[in-house]
């Protein structure tokens, strides 16, 4: 976890205070709606379809005991019993009054959580890989450097009016968690031939109405050199990027526009003039924030202890064991993934007392740190491995012990119409009727690793461009359909997905779904051939033809 300081505490306590009289003259009449806007989108509060929606970042998806507590409070005493975790490793709370939202945003400050630039056309919270600093294949903290890059970017002077909203995703590990490649900035972070630390750059990523995937720009940029490149990169974004028309502003369509190696050229002799300037990480500066991260301190354990083996003969434990428990870069402990997506819940929903039971197992068994996912769930990164008998009957009191990450159902999904204003069509409804139709655990478990996603609209907060199965929901004449992609993912190889056929009803998209997944059963090359391998050596034809003759 990050020791915040009193500047920190000091800085909240005065946004609040700030905030609190925003509303004040809101509820007065004194601002207009219109006047009002801006100001609650600074602080990440959106006027949704029934209520005001407040949007929490969790930075670098890291979260206390404390905080999420504080969160469980909030939803218990401000909101309906809960909050949505999101798949940029934020949280919202869609029913806040506008007279309490002061109130619920002072409570989260206490512990040292805000909304600040979770909107508006700025740099937005900075994500990572939730099992950062506890997987064994990365080869630096990502949340050290992710956390450089909230404090340069707050409330940055020049960077708070962008052309769009900015995002920004960073990992250190082979395999990505973070999706990096589908942000406006990637940082893979490696070491080259030498040694040395340093990003790979990639820019241009992002989904909503025109997805691309981003390009790489410099394959290797020294660590130290982070600030004054990034700098380099948004003041040519933020100077040639379009301001004429919203569908065309995001970094995506410039880079597309002008092509990367342009773009490249462009923050190459950018950064020339700055590189050597006020941004130069000195080692000093980045020992100064490493420090202030504090880990656990680890017990020397062994791997498989006695408690473990033995638990392991109940076959539920050991079902959930093998779907949700990774392997830990120490010795003797473990990372846990907590799913929140239980058979006909909505997908990335905690109630506060679910909150509150994870926030109490993590003080107990996991040094009082939680993590989010962009999949929406839940971790836990440091649980010794004797302690996962008791963490996993504690989560199945709780209902938090369902063993379906990265199955079928462990789908991700936007809100959709049932709270935003946006929205085209449902999308919960749509997930949990999915969810349904894959509910025995034994066939969730034979179709392997799946990833679904869901988006009611083209801004593709469902992130439905890169689900190995991506469902859209669409309007016609007023009507809910729903188009159909296969073959995206997000992780380091990251790509879109590819049109199936037609836009279907609402009602048909479960079986559509089911039929692809039975179509890919009958297909693939055996057992050991996920859906997104077999999808991309048969391409989407096979399935079209089986799925659209059963409709």
């Amino acid at each position: 976890m990050y020791a915040y300081d009193e500047f920190d505490r000091a800085f909240l306590a005065e946004r609040v205070a700030e905030f609190r009289d925003q509303v004040g003259r809101r509820l007065s009449g004194a601002l207009s709606e219109d006047e009002f806007k801006p100001l609650r989108l600074m602080n990440g509060v959106y006027l949704q379809l029934h209520a005001y929606m407040l949007r929490i970042a969790i930075p670098y998806g890291t979260l206390s005991a404390a905080q999420l507590r504080r969160m469980a409070h909030v939803a218990r005493v401000y909101d309906r019993g809960y909050g949505h975790f999101t798949t940029r490793q934020n949280i919202q709370f869609n029913w806040i009054k506008l007279d309490e939202l002061p109130e619920a945003m002072a409570a989260l400050a206490e512990v040292g959580v805000h909304g600040i630039q979770t909107s508006g056309n700025c740099i937005r919270n900075v994500t990572t890989d939730q099992w950062a600093a506890a997987t064994p294949e990365e080869c630096d903290d990502p949340r050290i450097w992710a956390e450089i890059l909230r404090q340069y970017s707050t409330l940055h002077p020049e960077f708070t009016y962008l052309p769009r909203k900015f995002k920004i995703a960073v990992t250190a590990a082979g395999h990505d968690r973070a999706a990096i490649k589908v942000h406006d900035v990637g940082l893979r972070l490696h070491r080259n031939e030498a040694g040395e630390l340093g990003f790979e750059v990639l820019v241009g990523g992002g989904l909503g109405r025109t997805p691309f995937v981003g390009k790489s720009i410099r394959p290797f940029l020294p660590a130290r050199e982070l600030l004054s490149y990034i700098e380099a990169i948004m003041r040519v974004y933020n100077q040639y990027g379009r301001r004429d028309n919203i569908y065309k502003a995001r970094i995506k369509i410039l880079v597309h526009e002008i092509g990367a190696e342009e773009f490249s050229k462009a923050v190459e002799a950018e950064w020339a003039a700055i590189r050597d300037g006020a941004l130069h990480l000195t080692d000093e500066a980045i020992a100064d924030i490493r420090d202030r991260f504090i880990y656990p301190a680890f017990e020397t354990l062994e791997n498989e202890p006695a408690e473990l083996i033995e638990a392991l003969a109940d076959p539920r434990f050991a079902t959930w064991h093998r779907n949700s428990v990774h392997t830990h870069k120490v010795p003797g402990h473990a990372i846990v993934t907590i799913s929140l997506k239980p058979v006909g819940a909505p997908p990335g929903d905690a109630t506060a007392d679910q909150m509150d039971v994870v926030a109490d197992l993590a003080e107990r068994y996991a040094f009082s740190e939680i993590r989010v996912g962009h999949e929406q769930n839940l971790c836990l990164p440091h649980v010794a491995q004797r302690d996962l008998p008791a963490l996993w009957a504690a989560l199945d009191a709780a209902g938090l012990a369902t063993p379906n990450v990265n199955l079928v159902n462990d789908i991700i999904s936007c809100p959709g119409l049932d709270y935003c204003a946006l929205a085209n069509t449902r999308a919960i409804p749509v997930a949990q009727e999915i969810a349904k139709r894959f509910a025995d655990l034994d066939r969730a478990r034979g179709v392997g690793r799946l990833h679904i996603n869901i988006s009611g609209c083209i801004n593709a907060c469902g992130h439905h461009h890169v689900g190995h199965i991506g469902i859209l929901g669409v309007e016609k004449n007023g009507q809910e359909f729903f188009q159909i992609t296969l073959g995206g993912r997000a992780d380091e190889h990251a790509q879109l997905g590819t049109l199936l056929g037609p836009a279907v009803s609402y009602e048909q998209v479960p079986g559509l779904v089911e039929d692809v997944v039975d179509t890919y059963m009958e297909l693939r090359a055996g057992p050991h051939e996920l859906f997104i391998d077999t999808v991309a050596r048969l391409g989407v034809e096979p399935f079209k033809e089986r799925v659209y003759a059963a409709h």
